[in-house]
């Protein structure tokens, strides 16, 4: 199916009625009612309702967390897991997201020291075992890479639960408290607090707040406790409480397939692989076993291994710790003494999006997975979740500081919803990708799917459940024949021509990749909170799934071009910054760039006075070109008196062929552009203005403030 029929597929979704009903009594049955008026009662001064409740402690959650405790919103965080997860699980940090941990008081930082090396993770590997002949490889880094030119942070290799880790560090910097229940009191929550082993069991939505009641075991018993708060935000994972409880149903492709994730630990294993092929991910297929392993550490030796999987005949019953250790060996082609499995996962893989993002009248929010569910081909999943984190902080914050109206936060789901359905697109392609490897081989993957339906609900589902195994057994076993030795060399004819097709797959860019630049930094709002100009394209170009170079842009809705510039001041540093850093991250602030010209000064004038009237915050930066500085201070502070919230930079050029920003914006330097709290464009005037600039301004903070 292609982009547009994949899109067709959420099509309806984004026309469906909101499924908000009116009751007496709110969320019978587990589900949430509410009575539609307006969020005007927003209890701010009401310390027994909690500004903010997330409901999970993910990646996404903990990020939401950190990043309204900095821009000054009370939260508290609700977590049904007594404990955090060891399993590694999401491990891919892409450029966006590193840029986003950039501005969580240097977790980047942390991150890029804490991780491997680059060149022990920046391959694919794909081999007939772990010690045996290898097939090919994809290197999926490119110099470009490690120059920061688009970005000023790289991409990152650190497991989740690492990430976990420093993230909750993070909390507790800003005072929250990690609470066990046994340590807690019946006092309201004001925020702050992470509550351990807390399951959120029932949502009452009210025009007044949202009421959830969140069970725990305490000294050997269920206890309910009821927490009252004016937004709920679900970041509770793929199987959302918080979005089943709210009646918001997922939309797209179920099923596309069933694993078994391993976790497993050897030294022994790390140090082969670091010393003699070094690589992220390696996809290994044998006449014996099938499987990818994703090599989380190699220093630490810490691994995952992904197998198919197909119920009701197999059963997790014949994953045992000798089994998988088993098939581990028969995958690594050689005995290893120190393998040690820690954890054994049957999961799905899905590619579905929710129907809506917001309900209860802007009050129940979903990020993260439990908005959207992609298979993990490109890292797309946490990645994309924190970015929903980025886009909702500031707009929650404007709400909670009266600075915009509850109509700002149905932006969101405009603005990121269709980022998740685009992201389910890509990422299903890459999948696709992915299974071309094999196919070329000759075990195509959607032979195996369909013999195994066949067998489960065709004709074969009427015999016996232990024929059915052996059935299904031998047929994968005839299948993995295509792998021997005797057929998969250079000298047999069909061997040699599956090699040589293999070998153009992976140097034309056709299987499974790793980074999207154009994605991944290029991604733009179309409508929301922000004004679309007519210059600007109306449509994404659909995805390739092959990696695309990132183009800057400054149309409405993409992220803020990175450039290095240098601080003018009264300081002799000479510190070079990103354009990026412009912004705080610790309030809700917008920035204004201009050029030093008159007409530009007077509209920096009108944009601070109109957000002055407009209770936001605007920070103006000037921007020189390197060779006219001279007395720059002096004339913005003249020039914007008596406003003092400016900065006056210039342009830090690599070599005299690098392009101006004005250039690289394609953009006059008599324009301006107008930057959100969270880096993304919100308004932008190509080559001057030419109207009234405090109607103009006016006009644009009611836009995107929905004032």
């Amino acid at each position: 199916m292609g982009f547009l029929g994949f899109i067709k597929g959420f099509s309806s979704v984004y026309r469906a009625k909101p499924r908000i009903r009116v009751h007496p009594s709110f969320c019978q049955y587990g589900y949430c009612h509410i009575q539609c008026r307006t969020f005007s009662h927003f209890k701010d001064h009401d310390d027994s309702v909690l500004p903010v409740l997330i409901v999970g402690a993910g990646p996404v959650g903990l990020v939401l967390s950190i990043l309204l405790t900095k821009l000054g919103v009370k939260c508290s965080v609700l977590e049904k897991s007594k404990s955090f997860s060891h399993h590694p699980q999401a491990h891919f940090i892409n450029n966006r997201s590193m840029e986003v941990f950039r501005k969580l008081d240097g977790l980047a930082e942390e991150i890029q020291r804490s991780q491997p090396p680059v060149d022990l993770w920046r391959k694919f590997v794909y081999c007939t075992s772990l010690t045996g002949p290898v097939l090919g490889s994809v290197d999926h880094m490119q110099p470009q890479d490690f120059e920061k030119v688009v970005s000023p942070v790289s991409v990152a290799h650190f497991s989740q639960y690492k990430l976990i880790r420093l993230l909750l560090k993070k909390l507790e910097d800003l005072n929250f408290h990690i609470c066990k229940p046994e340590g807690l009191n019946d006092e309201p929550f004001r925020g702050g607090e992470l509550l351990m082993g807390h399951e959120c069991v029932k949502i009452n939505a009210t025009s007044q707040s949202v009421n959830v009641t969140a069970s725990h075991l305490k000294e050997g018993k269920y206890t309910e406790r009821n927490i009252s708060c004016n937004i709920l935000v679900g970041t509770d994972g793929a199987g959302s409480t918080t979005r089943k409880l709210a009646g918001i149903e997922l939309r797209g492709e179920k099923d596309l397939q069933k694993l078994v994730s391993v976790h497993f630990l050897s030294r022994d294993l790390g140090q082969y692989l670091l010393n003699e092929r070094p690589g992220m991910l390696f996809f290994i297929f044998n006449t014996e076993a099938i499987g990818v392993l994703v090599a989380h550490d190699l220093m630490q030796g810490e691994f995952v291994l992904q197998m198919p999987f197909y119920p009701p005949q197999q059963s997790l019953d014949d994953f045992s710790p000798k089994t998988c250790k088993h098939l581990i060996l028969k995958l690594v082609g050689q005995e290893l003494s120190d393998i040690d499995v820690i954890d054994i996962k049957p999961w799905v893989m899905h590619a579905e999006v929710a129907e809506k993002f917001v309900s209860c009248d802007n009050r129940i929010i979903l990020a993260g997975d439990a908005a959207h569910r992609f298979p993990p081909a490109g890292g797309f999943g946490m990645n994309t979740g924190i970015q929903d984190a980025h886009n909702l902080a500031w707009k929650i914050a404007a709400l909670v500081k009266g600075i915009a109206p509850s109509s700002i936060l149905h932006t969101y789901e405009t603005e990121r919803r269709p980022i998740a359905i685009f992201n389910t697109a890509l990422s299903v392609q890459n999948f696709r990708a992915a299974m071309a490897v094999p196919a070329t081989l000759g075990l195509d993957p959607t032979v195996a799917n369909s013999v195994h339906q066949t067998i489960t609900d065709g004709v074969g589902s009427i015999l016996p459940s232990g024929l059915q195994r052996a059935i299904l057994d031998g047929i994968f076993t005839i299948g993995r024949a295509q792998l021997s030795e005797f057929l998969l060399n250079e000298k047999n004819l069909l061997g040699s021509s599956r090699l040589a097709k293999l070998r153009r797959l992976f140097e034309e860019g056709k299987s499974l990749q790793l980074q999207f630049p154009a994605e991944d930094l290029g991604f733009r709002y179309l409508e929301g909170a922000l004004i679309p100009d007519s210059d600007s394209v109306g449509t994404q170009e659909p995805p390739t799934g092959r990696r695309r170079d990132y183009i800057p842009s400054s149309d409405p809705g993409s992220r803020l071009p990175h450039m290095n510039v240098r601080m003018l001041s009264n300081s002799s540093s000479e510190a070079c910054i990103s354009t990026l850093d412009l912004l705080s991250g610790d309030k809700v602030e917008f920035l204004l760039f201009i050029a030093p010209l008159e007409k530009s000064y007077h509209l920096a004038v009108a944009a601070l006075k109109v957000a002055e009237e407009f209770k936001v915050s605007v920070k103006v930066c000037i921007l020189w070109p390197t060779d006219t500085v001279k007395g720059a201070e002096a004339r913005s502070k003249t020039a914007l008196a008596p406003w003092e919230n400016y900065i006056d930079v210039a342009e830090a050029k690599e070599s005299s062929n690098s392009s101006s920003w004005w250039s690289m914006c394609q953009m006059t330097e008599k324009g301006a552009i107008l930057v959100r709290p969270d880096e993304h464009i919100a308004w932008r005037a190509k080559s001057g203005l030419d109207d009234d600039p405090i109607l103009e301004m006016k006009s644009v903070f009611s836009a995107i403030l929905k004032v």
